[in-house]
């Protein structure tokens, strides 16, 4: 009985010890699957078209949002308005001299009232045939006041007015703050570019690919200068990159060289797909918006909003209205059924209310890359 025991807790624990043994390493190893997916967030603002007074009963499903016509999931971000901002206030200098509609106002009162009682950071970029840096991200009003002050004061520029290159510069200095600030352009800017190095397609690329909301107060341009200026910023009419459809090679079939441009550019966006063809045709139309208007443009883009300066009366009843307006939007977000690389529409309506009027981007920009275990979800 001794032995028969003996060989019974041998068995055991040989059989224990060699389920612990851990297995032989596979030759093949196991292979990691990784995903990259994009928010999109869209700003919106919902109000009463009789009235004009700000609606904030809305949720996610009263909502229906399309993009590249195809309808999407949303998603309501909660109390967005309490979240901290990074301001950046962008004003034209020189020639023109956006910066003499501030002259008379008491600013560092006009800053209080746009960034509200939430934690915040003022900049002030100057620009006229290049955008510089006047005052860096300061949560003290009365200092970004004094960057104006004295950019008002030295209004000694000239009037190369290169609003594309300076959004851009506003856009980069925005990217490096802490990503729980919400973003925003306060852009001071006659209607049309003088100047800017930036290419129309690269201007929609950065203005599109970010969450910053831009709101503007335009003037008018020279009138006899708009001419020159278009054509300096004009682009060939092709429909972007990434949808790759305007070939002008003779060798292509599709391409009949008898026809304008114009012709093959339509004979070309018959050939792609419905999404394809509607976030072709928004980008085109985005970039001619570029041209005639810039500060209303990117108004529309990034879901801000625009208003054209008529008096200083006017201009502080704008600036009221803004800071009214920035904290009390509903922020919206989804994720991209098959997204494509490049330009895509976004349509929002409420859809039940038809006494409602709803503002928001009308487009963004996806960046498709291949995707890496350390890729993290981008917001545009």
């Amino acid at each position: 009985m001794r032995l028969t025991a003996a060989l019974a807790l041998a068995f055991v624990i040989c059989t224990t010890a060699l389920a612990q043994t851990p297995p032989a390493p596979s030759a093949t190893p196991t292979p990691t699957i990784s995903s990259q997916s994009t928010l999109v967030l869209v700003p919106a603002l919902v109000r009463e078209k009789k009235s004009g007074q700000l609606v904030f009963t809305l949720h996610a499903e009263d909502f229906v949002l399309t993009d590249d016509g195809i309808p999407q999931k949303l998603h309501l971000e909660e109390d967005t308005g309490s979240e901290p901002l990074a301001l950046v206030v962008d004003i034209e200098g020189g020639g023109a001299g956006a910066a003499e509609l501030l002259k008379d106002m008491a600013i560092a009162k006009m800053l209080d009232s746009i960034v509200g009682g939430v934690p915040h950071k003022i900049a002030v970029v100057g620009y006229d045939s290049s955008p510089v840096l006047v005052t860096d991200f300061t949560p003290d009003a009365d200092k970004a006041a004094d960057g104006i002050a004295a950019l008002i004061k030295d209004n000694n520029g000239d009037d190369g007015a290169a609003t594309l290159d300076s959004i851009g510069f506003s856009i980069d200095l925005l990217r490096k703050q802490p990503l729980e600030y919400r973003r925003a352009i306060l852009l001071i800017a006659e209607s049309h570019d003088r100047g800017s190095r930036l290419s129309l397609d690269d201007a929609l690329h950065a203005i599109s690919d970010t969450n910053t909301a831009i709101y503007s107060i335009g003037f008018s341009s020279n009138s006899a200068d708009i001419g020159k200026e278009v054509a300096k910023i004009s682009q060939p009419d092709t429909p972007g990159p990434a949808h790759g459809c305007m070939s002008r090679d003779p060798n292509d079939p599709n391409v009949n060289l008898n026809q304008n441009p114009a012709a093959q550019a339509f004979d070309c966006l018959a050939l792609l797909a419905p999404p394809l063809r509607l976030a072709t045709i928004a980008f085109v139309a985005a970039r001619d918006s570029l041209k005639r208007n810039i500060p209303e443009s990117v108004a529309k883009l990034t879901g801000g909003e625009y208003f054209k300066y008529g008096s200083e009366k006017n201009l502080e009843r704008d600036l009221h209205t803004i800071s009214n307006h920035i904290p009390n939007r509903y922020i919206l977000s989804f994720q991209p059924r098959s997204p494509h690389p490049g330009f895509h529409a976004i349509e929002l309506t409420a859809p039940a209310y038809a006494g409602l009027e709803t503002s928001a981007r009308n487009g963004y920009w996806a960046d498709i890359t291949a995707p890496t275990v350390a890729d993290t979800p981008p917001t545009r």
